[in-house]
């Protein structure tokens, strides 16, 4: 073996430092590149319009980035205060049905989404439900 770099080497190696372009890792294994098409959002502790709001942007931003599912964690909606008050609706006013409630009448929103698993919204088990985003062509 010679210690001597060619002139073509040393050309390659150059180009390669000069270039801006990233290399993949290849410690990243397809598990991993799975778990990145998907994400959650955690909207315990919002009230109705700042989940809505926080919604609204996180589908969009998802969409932008090609994500293709997001799990929302809303609650279950047990301690909500407003299953008390008699002038509220019972189902409503608790983000577990009114957030995807709101996706489902955003038109704009729901041209980015295939799917909402209204099973899991109406759930009582369940606080949490997944939207699968349509592809950008």
């Amino acid at each position: 073996m010679t210690n001597k770099l060619s002139d073509k080497d040393k050309k390659d190696w150059q180009d390669f430092l000069d270039s801006s372009e990233k290399l993949q890792s290849k410690d990243v294994d397809q598990i991993s590149n799975q778990t990145a098409s998907e994400r959650s959002i955690d909207l315990h502790g919002y009230n109705l319009e700042e989940a809505n709001k926080k919604i609204s942007v996180f589908i969009e931003n998802c969409y932008r980035d090609k994500i293709k599912k997001i799990n929302v964690i809303t609650g279950k909606g047990m301690r909500s205060k407003n299953l008390n008050d008699p002038y509220q609706s019972k189902d409503l006013s608790i983000l577990k049905h009114s957030v995807p409630e709101y996706i489902k009448n955003n038109p704009e929103l729901m041209s980015k989404i295939i799917n909402i698993d209204f099973e899991s919204v109406n759930s009582p088990s369940k606080g949490n439900f997944d939207i699968i985003l349509k592809t950008i062509k």
